[in-house]
Protein backbone atom coordinates (compact mmCIF):
# COMPACT_ATOMS: atom_id res chain seq x y z
CA UNK A 1 0.00 0.00 0.00
CA UNK A 2 1.38 3.35 -0.72
CA UNK A 3 2.22 5.29 1.97
CA UNK A 4 -0.05 7.87 3.59
CA UNK A 5 1.54 11.70 3.58
CA UNK A 6 1.74 12.83 7.00
CA UNK A 7 -0.43 15.95 7.90
CA UNK A 8 0.63 17.34 10.90
CA UNK A 9 2.47 20.52 11.45
CA UNK A 10 5.98 19.05 11.94
CA UNK A 11 8.69 19.64 9.62
CA UNK A 12 11.77 18.27 7.93
CA UNK A 13 14.52 18.85 9.76
CA UNK A 14 15.83 20.00 5.84
CA UNK A 15 13.49 22.50 6.20
CA UNK A 16 13.84 23.29 9.69
CA UNK A 17 17.72 24.23 9.36
CA UNK A 18 17.22 25.96 6.43
CA UNK A 19 14.99 27.73 8.03
CA UNK A 20 17.48 28.67 10.51
CA UNK A 21 20.27 29.71 8.18
CA UNK A 22 18.06 32.34 6.89
CA UNK A 23 17.57 34.07 10.07
CA UNK A 24 20.94 33.64 11.13
CA UNK A 25 22.02 35.45 7.60
CA UNK A 26 19.28 38.03 7.98
CA UNK A 27 20.96 38.49 11.34
CA UNK A 28 24.16 39.32 10.47
CA UNK A 29 23.31 41.34 7.66
CA UNK A 30 21.28 43.41 10.23
CA UNK A 31 23.82 43.17 12.69
CA UNK A 32 26.52 44.26 10.05
CA UNK A 33 25.16 46.78 7.88
CA UNK A 34 26.29 43.79 4.97
CA UNK A 35 30.03 44.47 5.45
CA UNK A 36 32.79 41.38 4.71
CA UNK A 37 34.18 40.65 8.03
CA UNK A 38 37.78 41.97 6.61
CA UNK A 39 36.01 45.51 6.34
CA UNK A 40 34.76 44.81 10.01
CA UNK A 41 37.80 43.84 11.71
CA UNK A 42 39.47 46.47 9.66
CA UNK A 43 37.01 49.13 11.38
CA UNK A 44 37.11 47.87 14.78
CA UNK A 45 40.94 47.98 14.81
CA UNK A 46 40.87 51.49 14.05
CA UNK A 47 38.34 52.14 16.54
CA UNK A 48 39.92 50.58 19.03
CA UNK A 49 43.19 52.42 18.27
CA UNK A 50 41.61 55.76 18.49
CA UNK A 51 40.11 54.77 21.62
CA UNK A 52 43.44 53.33 23.09
CA UNK A 53 44.96 57.03 22.48
CA UNK A 54 42.64 58.78 23.97
CA UNK A 55 43.29 56.89 27.62
CA UNK A 56 47.04 56.92 26.53
CA UNK A 57 47.44 60.53 26.86
CA UNK A 58 45.99 60.34 30.56
CA UNK A 59 49.12 58.06 31.26
CA UNK A 60 52.03 59.78 32.76
CA UNK A 61 54.58 56.96 30.80
CA UNK A 62 57.70 59.09 32.17
CA UNK A 63 57.37 59.04 35.40
CA UNK A 64 56.84 54.88 35.15
CA UNK A 65 60.21 54.62 33.02
CA UNK A 66 61.88 53.42 36.02
CA UNK A 67 59.78 51.08 37.98
CA UNK A 68 59.96 47.48 37.73
CA UNK A 69 57.91 45.52 34.73
CA UNK A 70 55.27 44.14 37.80
CA UNK A 71 54.86 47.79 39.19
CA UNK A 72 54.91 49.45 35.53
CA UNK A 73 52.04 46.74 34.37
CA UNK A 74 50.46 47.76 37.60
CA UNK A 75 50.31 51.69 37.75
CA UNK A 76 49.48 51.45 33.52
CA UNK A 77 46.57 49.23 34.98
CA UNK A 78 45.52 51.47 37.34
CA UNK A 79 46.22 54.90 35.47
CA UNK A 80 44.03 53.37 32.38
CA UNK A 81 40.93 51.87 34.69
CA UNK A 82 40.68 55.56 36.67
CA UNK A 83 41.09 57.56 33.09
CA UNK A 84 38.05 54.82 31.76
CA UNK A 85 35.55 55.48 34.62
CA UNK A 86 36.67 59.29 34.86
CA UNK A 87 34.63 59.66 31.12
CA UNK A 88 31.46 58.61 33.22
CA UNK A 89 29.59 61.04 35.24
CA UNK A 90 29.85 60.80 39.43
CA UNK A 91 26.43 58.71 39.87
CA UNK A 92 27.47 56.01 36.75
CA UNK A 93 30.91 56.19 38.12
CA UNK A 94 29.50 54.91 41.54
CA UNK A 95 27.24 52.52 39.87
CA UNK A 96 30.23 50.87 37.88
CA UNK A 97 31.88 50.49 41.31
CA UNK A 98 29.62 48.56 43.01
CA UNK A 99 28.68 46.22 39.64
CA UNK A 100 32.67 45.35 39.27
CA UNK A 101 32.44 45.00 43.22
CA UNK A 102 30.00 42.15 42.58
CA UNK A 103 31.70 40.72 40.10
CA UNK A 104 34.60 40.44 42.87
CA UNK A 105 32.32 38.65 45.16
CA UNK A 106 31.69 36.06 42.12
CA UNK A 107 35.21 35.26 41.36
CA UNK A 108 35.67 35.22 45.06
CA UNK A 109 32.55 33.08 46.29
CA UNK A 110 31.72 35.74 48.65
CA UNK A 111 27.73 35.60 49.35
CA UNK A 112 25.31 35.83 52.17
CA UNK A 113 24.08 32.62 53.61
CA UNK A 114 21.78 30.53 51.35
CA UNK A 115 21.78 33.19 48.47
CA UNK A 116 22.66 31.14 45.14
CA UNK A 117 26.24 31.38 43.23
CA UNK A 118 25.02 33.72 40.40
CA UNK A 119 23.44 36.00 42.01
CA UNK A 120 26.16 37.84 42.22
CA UNK A 121 26.94 37.44 38.16
CA UNK A 122 23.39 38.02 36.81
CA UNK A 123 23.51 41.69 38.99
CA UNK A 124 26.65 42.29 37.59
CA UNK A 125 25.54 41.07 34.29
CA UNK A 126 22.38 42.76 34.48
CA UNK A 127 23.73 46.47 35.67
CA UNK A 128 27.12 46.50 33.17
CA UNK A 129 23.55 46.05 30.61
CA UNK A 130 21.86 48.79 32.32
CA UNK A 131 25.17 50.95 32.35
CA UNK A 132 25.48 50.48 28.52
CA UNK A 133 21.69 51.51 27.64
CA UNK A 134 22.40 54.74 29.72
CA UNK A 135 25.53 55.16 27.74
CA UNK A 136 23.79 54.50 24.41
CA UNK A 137 21.17 56.63 25.00
CA UNK A 138 23.34 59.40 25.74
CA UNK A 139 25.32 58.65 22.47
CA UNK A 140 22.11 58.82 20.44
CA UNK A 141 21.16 61.73 21.49
CA UNK A 142 24.34 63.77 20.34
CA UNK A 143 24.20 61.93 17.57
CA UNK A 144 20.77 63.49 16.72
CA UNK A 145 22.07 67.05 17.84
CA UNK A 146 25.39 66.64 15.60
CA UNK A 147 23.21 65.41 12.55
CA UNK A 148 21.68 68.82 12.82
CA UNK A 149 25.11 70.72 13.55
CA UNK A 150 26.40 68.89 10.48
CA UNK A 151 23.42 70.07 8.31
CA UNK A 152 23.73 73.56 9.25
CA UNK A 153 27.56 73.55 8.43
CA UNK A 154 26.48 72.20 5.27
CA UNK A 155 24.16 75.64 4.61
CA UNK A 156 27.21 77.66 5.51
CA UNK A 157 29.51 76.66 2.35
CA UNK A 158 28.20 76.74 -1.20
CA UNK A 159 27.00 74.08 -2.86
CA UNK A 160 28.20 74.46 -6.19
CA UNK A 161 30.40 76.76 -7.67
CA UNK A 162 29.77 80.22 -9.38
CA UNK A 163 29.44 80.45 -12.78
CA UNK A 164 32.26 82.41 -14.22
CA UNK A 165 33.33 81.98 -18.10
CA UNK A 166 36.98 80.66 -18.54
CA UNK A 167 36.72 78.94 -15.09
CA UNK A 168 36.68 75.20 -13.90
CA UNK A 169 36.28 75.04 -10.10
CA UNK A 170 35.45 71.96 -7.53
CA UNK A 171 35.52 71.32 -4.10
CA UNK A 172 34.81 69.13 -1.30
CA UNK A 173 35.12 68.88 2.66
CA UNK A 174 34.98 65.60 4.70
CA UNK A 175 35.30 66.37 8.23
CA UNK A 176 37.01 63.39 10.87
CA UNK A 177 34.27 63.47 12.79
CA UNK A 178 30.54 64.56 12.49
CA UNK A 179 30.97 68.23 12.36
CA UNK A 180 34.75 69.65 11.35
CA UNK A 181 36.84 73.03 11.10
CA UNK A 182 37.47 72.92 7.58
CA UNK A 183 35.95 75.76 5.78
CA UNK A 184 35.86 76.40 2.05
CA UNK A 185 34.18 78.86 -0.44
CA UNK A 186 34.25 80.73 -4.06
CA UNK A 187 31.89 83.69 -4.59
CA UNK A 188 31.70 86.90 -6.93
CA UNK A 189 32.79 90.04 -4.94
CA UNK A 190 30.78 91.73 -7.69
CA UNK A 191 28.16 90.09 -8.36
CA UNK A 192 25.74 92.28 -9.35
CA UNK A 193 28.18 93.63 -11.70
CA UNK A 194 26.80 93.92 -15.59
CA UNK A 195 29.66 92.62 -17.00
CA UNK A 196 32.64 90.04 -16.44
CA UNK A 197 35.43 92.53 -17.03
CA UNK A 198 34.60 94.12 -13.74
CA UNK A 199 33.94 90.99 -11.75
CA UNK A 200 36.01 89.85 -8.95
CA UNK A 201 36.49 86.14 -7.92
CA UNK A 202 36.83 85.34 -4.18
CA UNK A 203 38.35 81.68 -3.28
CA UNK A 204 39.28 80.54 0.49
CA UNK A 205 40.10 77.69 1.82
CA UNK A 206 40.39 77.43 6.00
CA UNK A 207 41.20 75.41 8.95
CA UNK A 208 40.69 76.33 11.88
CA UNK A 209 42.60 75.06 15.02
CA UNK A 210 40.66 71.73 16.40
CA UNK A 211 38.00 69.34 15.87
CA UNK A 212 34.66 68.57 16.10
CA UNK A 213 32.17 70.51 17.76
CA UNK A 214 34.43 73.82 19.04
CA UNK A 215 36.10 73.72 15.15
CA UNK A 216 32.60 73.91 13.68
CA UNK A 217 31.50 76.85 15.92
CA UNK A 218 34.81 78.84 15.09
CA UNK A 219 34.56 77.42 11.40
CA UNK A 220 30.91 79.23 11.71
CA UNK A 221 31.93 82.56 13.24
CA UNK A 222 34.63 82.77 10.24
CA UNK A 223 32.19 82.23 7.43
CA UNK A 224 30.01 85.22 9.10
CA UNK A 225 33.00 87.22 9.59
CA UNK A 226 34.25 86.90 6.03
CA UNK A 227 31.12 87.53 4.49
CA UNK A 228 30.18 90.58 6.59
CA UNK A 229 33.72 92.14 5.01
CA UNK A 230 33.88 91.00 1.86
CA UNK A 231 32.74 93.60 -0.81
CA UNK A 232 33.53 94.77 -4.06
CA UNK A 233 35.48 97.68 -3.12
CA UNK A 234 37.69 96.25 -0.26
CA UNK A 235 41.42 95.06 -1.42
CA UNK A 236 42.27 91.54 -0.16
CA UNK A 237 44.66 92.33 2.39
CA UNK A 238 41.76 94.79 3.44
CA UNK A 239 39.61 92.05 4.18
CA UNK A 240 42.14 89.45 5.77
CA UNK A 241 43.61 92.07 8.22
CA UNK A 242 39.55 92.46 9.08
CA UNK A 243 38.94 88.81 9.85
CA UNK A 244 42.17 88.71 12.00
CA UNK A 245 41.16 91.25 14.22
CA UNK A 246 38.14 89.89 14.82
CA UNK A 247 39.85 86.32 15.03
CA UNK A 248 41.90 87.80 17.49
CA UNK A 249 39.13 88.78 19.71
CA UNK A 250 37.84 85.22 19.96
CA UNK A 251 40.46 83.05 19.90
CA UNK A 252 41.31 82.43 23.31
CA UNK A 253 44.23 83.89 23.38
CA UNK A 254 45.36 82.76 20.54
CA UNK A 255 44.47 79.09 21.49
CA UNK A 256 42.24 78.91 18.74
CA UNK A 257 43.86 80.12 15.81
CA UNK A 258 42.66 80.07 11.86
CA UNK A 259 44.79 78.67 9.37
CA UNK A 260 43.77 80.14 5.89
CA UNK A 261 44.34 81.00 2.24
CA UNK A 262 42.77 83.67 -0.02
CA UNK A 263 42.61 84.83 -3.55
CA UNK A 264 41.49 86.66 -5.66
CA UNK A 265 40.60 85.92 -9.23
CA UNK A 266 40.12 88.40 -12.17
CA UNK A 267 38.99 86.81 -15.30
CA UNK A 268 39.63 89.78 -17.34
CA UNK A 269 43.24 89.70 -16.81
CA UNK A 270 43.36 86.23 -15.69
CA UNK A 271 45.49 88.11 -12.82
CA UNK A 272 45.44 85.85 -9.21
CA UNK A 273 46.42 88.01 -6.53
CA UNK A 274 46.68 85.86 -3.36
CA UNK A 275 47.38 85.79 0.43
CA UNK A 276 48.50 82.92 2.78
CA UNK A 277 47.96 83.26 6.71
CA UNK A 278 49.94 80.08 7.89
CA UNK A 279 47.93 77.67 5.67
CA UNK A 280 49.24 74.93 3.82
CA UNK A 281 51.16 75.84 0.85
CA UNK A 282 49.23 75.44 -2.25
CA UNK A 283 50.21 74.05 -5.72
CA UNK A 284 50.07 75.74 -8.84
CA UNK A 285 50.53 73.27 -11.72
CA UNK A 286 51.00 75.53 -14.94
CA UNK A 287 50.11 73.81 -18.77
CA UNK A 288 53.66 73.36 -19.18
CA UNK A 289 53.61 70.34 -16.24
CA UNK A 290 55.98 72.94 -14.08
CA UNK A 291 55.04 73.63 -10.27
CA UNK A 292 54.97 76.30 -8.81
CA UNK A 293 54.15 77.41 -5.02
CA UNK A 294 52.52 80.47 -3.83
CA UNK A 295 53.58 80.99 -0.74
CA UNK A 296 53.50 84.73 0.28
CA UNK A 297 51.89 85.33 3.23
CA UNK A 298 52.25 85.53 7.89
CA UNK A 299 50.92 84.37 10.33
CA UNK A 300 47.68 82.21 11.25
CA UNK A 301 44.51 84.40 11.74
CA UNK A 302 44.24 85.04 15.56
CA UNK A 303 47.69 85.51 16.79
CA UNK A 304 48.19 88.93 16.47
CA UNK A 305 46.00 92.00 16.14
CA UNK A 306 46.80 94.42 13.66
CA UNK A 307 48.79 92.50 11.12
CA UNK A 308 49.38 93.65 7.58
CA UNK A 309 49.55 90.82 5.48
CA UNK A 310 51.66 90.80 2.61
CA UNK A 311 49.97 89.82 -0.53
CA UNK A 312 51.09 88.04 -4.12
CA UNK A 313 50.48 87.85 -7.09
CA UNK A 314 50.70 85.69 -10.17
CA UNK A 315 49.55 85.27 -13.83
CA UNK A 316 47.62 82.05 -14.86
CA UNK A 317 46.66 81.12 -18.14
CA UNK A 318 44.50 78.46 -20.21
CA UNK A 319 45.56 74.68 -18.24
CA UNK A 320 46.83 76.42 -15.47
CA UNK A 321 45.79 74.50 -12.51
CA UNK A 322 46.04 75.98 -8.96
CA UNK A 323 45.01 72.86 -5.84
CA UNK A 324 44.40 74.17 -2.37
CA UNK A 325 44.47 71.68 0.19
CA UNK A 326 44.20 71.93 4.48
CA UNK A 327 46.67 69.62 6.21
CA UNK A 328 44.66 66.33 6.83
CA UNK A 329 45.52 65.83 3.09
CA UNK A 330 49.31 65.19 3.49
CA UNK A 331 49.02 64.40 6.85
CA UNK A 332 46.71 61.16 6.06
CA UNK A 333 48.06 58.51 7.75
CA UNK A 334 47.93 54.13 6.61
CA UNK A 335 48.19 51.63 8.91
CA UNK A 336 51.39 51.69 9.90
CA UNK A 337 51.30 55.04 10.55
CA UNK A 338 53.02 56.56 7.27
CA UNK A 339 51.85 60.18 5.96
CA UNK A 340 50.51 60.75 2.72
CA UNK A 341 53.05 63.45 2.58
CA UNK A 342 53.34 66.34 -0.20
CA UNK A 343 55.22 64.42 -2.26
CA UNK A 344 52.63 61.93 -3.21
CA UNK A 345 50.87 64.61 -3.56
CA UNK A 346 52.36 66.27 -6.33
CA UNK A 347 53.23 62.42 -7.66
CA UNK A 348 49.97 62.26 -8.59
CA UNK A 349 49.40 66.16 -10.18
CA UNK A 350 52.29 65.54 -12.15
CA UNK A 351 50.76 62.13 -13.57
CA UNK A 352 47.36 63.72 -13.83
CA UNK A 353 46.30 64.62 -17.87
CA UNK A 354 44.28 67.58 -19.20
CA UNK A 355 40.78 67.17 -17.61
CA UNK A 356 38.04 68.91 -15.52
CA UNK A 357 38.86 70.36 -12.06
CA UNK A 358 36.06 67.61 -10.79
CA UNK A 359 38.14 64.76 -12.31
CA UNK A 360 41.07 65.83 -10.77
CA UNK A 361 39.50 66.38 -7.32
CA UNK A 362 38.47 62.43 -7.69
CA UNK A 363 41.80 61.33 -8.94
CA UNK A 364 43.08 63.28 -5.55
CA UNK A 365 40.86 61.93 -3.26
CA UNK A 366 41.10 58.50 -4.71
CA UNK A 367 44.92 58.70 -4.18
CA UNK A 368 44.65 59.60 -0.91
CA UNK A 369 41.81 57.00 -0.06
CA UNK A 370 43.98 54.37 -1.52
CA UNK A 371 46.70 55.61 1.06
CA UNK A 372 44.95 55.41 4.05
CA UNK A 373 43.07 52.19 3.42
CA UNK A 374 41.03 51.05 6.55
CA UNK A 375 43.29 53.53 8.71
CA UNK A 376 40.88 56.21 10.70
CA UNK A 377 40.74 59.78 9.03
CA UNK A 378 41.73 61.49 12.28
CA UNK A 379 41.71 65.25 10.63
CA UNK A 380 39.54 67.23 8.25
CA UNK A 381 40.39 66.94 4.29
CA UNK A 382 39.57 69.18 2.14
CA UNK A 383 39.81 70.21 -1.33
CA UNK A 384 39.42 72.83 -3.66
CA UNK A 385 40.61 72.50 -7.25
CA UNK A 386 40.96 75.79 -9.82
CA UNK A 387 41.19 75.31 -13.15
CA UNK A 388 41.81 78.06 -15.94
CA UNK A 389 40.22 76.97 -19.05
Amino acid sequence: MPATPQTGKSRSPLKFLNGSAQRVGHFWERASDGLEIQTLWSQFFSEARASYSLYHREVDWDALRHETRFRRFLKIGRALFWAMIMKLSPARRVFLLIVLLLLAFFVLNVRPAGAPREAEFLMAIGGLIFLLALELADRVTMKRDLEIAREIQRWLVPQAPPRVPGVDIAFSSRPANTVGGDYFDAFLLDGAAPAPTSQRLLLVVADVAGKSVPAALLMATFQASLRTVANAATPLTEIVSRINDYACAHSLGGRRFTTAFFAEFNPATRALTYLRAGHNIPILRRASGEFERPEEGDLPLGINPGTRFPSGLVTLAPGDLLVIFTDGVVEAVNERDQEFGEARLLDVLRAAPAESAAATLQRLTSAVDAFAGSARQHDDITWLVFRVE
